[in-house]
């Protein structure tokens, strides 16, 4: 067995633990184990991409392996990664982690939420190694479907609603991609749906011009790109914190990471063609989800509304089809995971003591839950894009590729990109000031007490992951760098 396939049985290992545990500790154990197992399993296999790539070892994709799974329709069990893969391995690691953490006291049903939420991680990690396009769609799919559950049952507010139409825009962005898959395979005249064979064939334009365009907004739909993205700030608002911090943190980068990895690779004529058109929208959703923001009074959509921003980003800078930008992309999907997942989990931790969410009715709260307002005040930091933290290296990284088109139109898209980060830094030092400082609102919230030595794992663990990218950056911009560049190549056969 290809030791990649651990990221898929270590969950359903713990899936195995969880239906033999009868209490919440043994509970607890499982998941805390199953976790932390995946995070060194993470740690490992960057140290030993790192390892060979010093080595001078390193080739398109590594650590494969290749499996007929239903010969008829020529799908194969394949797996393999790049520094691209690698990196987003260890932010979902990090995320699960840290949600195990967060979730340390969830009610009801404790046991039927790790269940659900270990399936999603499933998913999930399943994306990241898939070479197959068939195997990736399939694990997507597995992703998608604990949500409805997860946020349904689990979440707050307006769940029913969230949870449905999160469920039912995601489907219908799923139907698009299918139909793009299916056209890629057929149109390249692949024996495989291996997404390295069909990179080496051409697509016929006459059919790229047709499949790109679905292949990306399939994919898109999951990036919050403008007008799909309606499903993200109800979603997030309603669901449990963990789930947010998963949905938000990994979920939304498989948007970024296929649109990059399927769509701009094996049909780049057409998105050089098309891309304008896209860049166009994904500057709607960055300026846009950042306005949002401020109009926001509920914390969580706050977050959710700038997660719409800073997903757009990512769209953005993969469309601009150059190496810095790519790159930049790919940072920027990494730091983004981490800061919206602390963002999220500390809200969750701010709601269970304040019992609300609206900024209105919150204030003073660094005066009685001082570790909890540090640390929200350094995922706003990082948000807003402070240097020696993560959110600066991939924004500067994004904006400097952009800008090094010299053509009117991507200068200018570019320009206009760059206005969230002021919009950003508005709404976030809003927050910060409203409900951090000043005199408390309600007599109540003078007794809260601060966080526990759970939720302390939970919010450390992301903090160093945010101050390692933003202070040492180049450890993985180079191991990113290289992992496009055979993107590139196709771009400019």
């Amino acid at each position: 067995m290809n030791f990649l396939s651990l990221f898929v049985l270590i969950p359903v290992i713990m899936m195995m633990g969880l239906f033999v545990s009868k209490t919440r500790k043994q509970i607890q154990f499982v998941m805390a184990t199953g976790a932390t197992l995946l995070m060194i399993l993470s740690g490992t296999i960057t140290y030993l991409y790192m390892t060979e790539r010093a080595a001078g070892n390193i080739a398109e994709m590594v650590f494969t392996a290749d499996t007929v799974w239903y010969a008829p329709f020529n799908i194969h069990y394949s797996v393999g990664i790049d520094g691209i893969s690698v990196a987003m391995l260890l932010l979902t690691s990090i995320i699960v982690f840290t949600g195990v953490f967060a979730s340390w006291k969830i009610d009801p049903l404790p046991k039927e939420f790790f269940l659900w939420y270990s399936l999603l991680s499933i998913g999930v990690y399943g994306f990241f190694i898939s070479t197959d396009l068939f195997t990736m769609f399939m694990y997507y799919e597995i992703a998608l479907i604990p949500m409805y559950l997860l946020i349904g049952v689990w979440g707050s507010g307006r769940k029913e609603y969230g949870a449905m139409k999160l469920t039912l825009m995601l489907m219908g962005g799923s139907a698009l991609l299918l139909v793009g898959i299916l056209g890629i395979y057929y149109g390249s005249g692949a024996t495989s749906m291996n997404i390295l064979e069909i990179s080496k064939l051409h697509i016929p334009y006459d059919l790229q011009k047709y499949f790109f365009p679905l292949t990306f907004m399939g994919f898109g739909v999951l990036g919050a790109l403008f007008p799909f993205h309606t499903w993200s700030p109800d979603g997030h608002a309603s669901a449990p914190t963990a789930v947010s911090m998963l949905h938000a943190g990994v979920l939304m980068k498989l948007g970024g990471y296929g649109a990059f990895r399927v769509a701009i690779y094996l049909m780049p004529e057409a998105a050089q063609e098309m891309a304008w058109f896209f860049l166009i929208l994904t500057g709607i959703s960055v300026v846009y989800g950042a306005f949002a923001a401020i109009r926001q009074t509920d914390l969580k959509y706050i977050n959710a509304y700038s997660s719409v921003s800073h997903c757009g980003l990512v769209l953005f800078a993969i469309l601009m089809l150059n190496e810095t930008a790519m790159t930049g992309a790919v940072l920027q999907m990494l730091s983004h995971g981490l800061m919206t997942a602390l963002f999220f989990a500390l809200i969750g931790m701010i709601y269970g003591r304040t019992h609300t969410r609206l900024i209105t009715e919150m204030g003073g709260l660094m005066k009685v839950i001082p570790f909890l307002g540090v640390s929200y005040v350094i995922a706003g930091l990082a948000s807003l894009g402070l240097p020696s933290l993560s959110g600066f290296v991939a924004e500067m990284t994004i904006f400097i590729g952009s800008f090094e088109h010299t053509d009117t139109f991507h200068r200018v898209l570019t320009i206009v990109a760059t206005t969230s980060i002021v919009i950003t830094a508005v709404y976030i030092l809003r927050v910060v000031g409203k409900i951090l400082f000043g005199s408390i609102q309600d007599a109540h919230h003078e007794h809260l007490t601060d966080a526990t030595w759970y939720e302390r794992i939970s919010v450390i663990t992301l903090i160093i992951a945010i101050f390692i990218i933003g202070s040492a950056p180049f450890w993985i911009s180079g191991m990113i760098h290289e992992s496009v560049l055979p993107v590139i190549s196709q771009l400019v056969k």
